[in-house]
């Protein structure tokens, strides 16, 4: 009998790991894998760091004591979103005598060919990830290069934070003539401490 170990992740509130579950448990029906044990992490982005991860620490703690034959994800990008995180988690696995099976991509680390075929997939995950950032960032750019009177005129928010109402930036300043220290004066005022500072600079 071969125990599986199912890790499921989704990076958003708004998803759920029931749909990455159905399909690991219809792939463990047709290996002939019984499940022993199902780790999540919701709401958490792959990019997070294990400890940050309670359900990818739990998995990797419990291959530590052998609980498990196989660990089984949907997808590379599950396990992390960079290379490093991926090729860590795959050698440490590998060191306990686990076995990994990535399911989107068909990848058995039983294999040479599965362990070649991993590592290349976490690649073009980082690569992905890469170039969504940067494509974030351009778009952005582009954004603050327009005039902000045309970028009203298409009923786009204004780029940036909102500034402080003139009326809370006031009560600042009265608070801190009262003699209120700066922490007081924050507190009072519902605002950070670095918003306090900086309307006093400019007052």
């Amino acid at each position: 009998m071969t125990r599986a170990a199912l890790y499921l992740r989704v990076s958003t509130d708004r998803q759920t790991v029931e749909n990455q579950r159905r399909d690991l448990h219809k792939l463990a029906d047709l290996k002939g894998w019984t499940i022993t044990q199902t780790y999540t992490d919701e709401a958490l982005s792959g990019a997070k760091g294990r400890d940050k991860r309670p359900g990818l620490e739990a998995l990797m703690k419990d291959a530590a004591r052998r609980k498990f034959d196989i660990a089984v994800f949907w997808s590379v990008d599950r396990l992390g979103r960079s290379t490093s995180q991926v090729a860590t988690a795959m050698a440490e696995l590998d060191a306990h005598g686990i076995a990994q099976f990535y399911h989107s991509q068909a990848i058995d680390t039983s294999t040479p060919h599965g362990r070649a075929m991993l590592q290349m997939a976490a690649v073009f995950a980082e690569l992905e990830r890469a170039m969504i950032v940067e494509r974030v960032k351009a778009g952005l750019a582009r954004a603050k290069a327009e005039p902000e009177h045309i970028r009203r005129a298409k009923g786009k928010r204004p780029i940036g934070r909102p500034s402080l109402p003139k009326a809370k930036a006031a009560e600042i300043v009265q608070l801190r003539s009262a003699g209120h220290s700066l922490r007081a004066t924050a507190k009072a005022s519902g605002v950070s401490l670095s918003t306090v500072q900086k309307v006093l600079a400019t007052a």
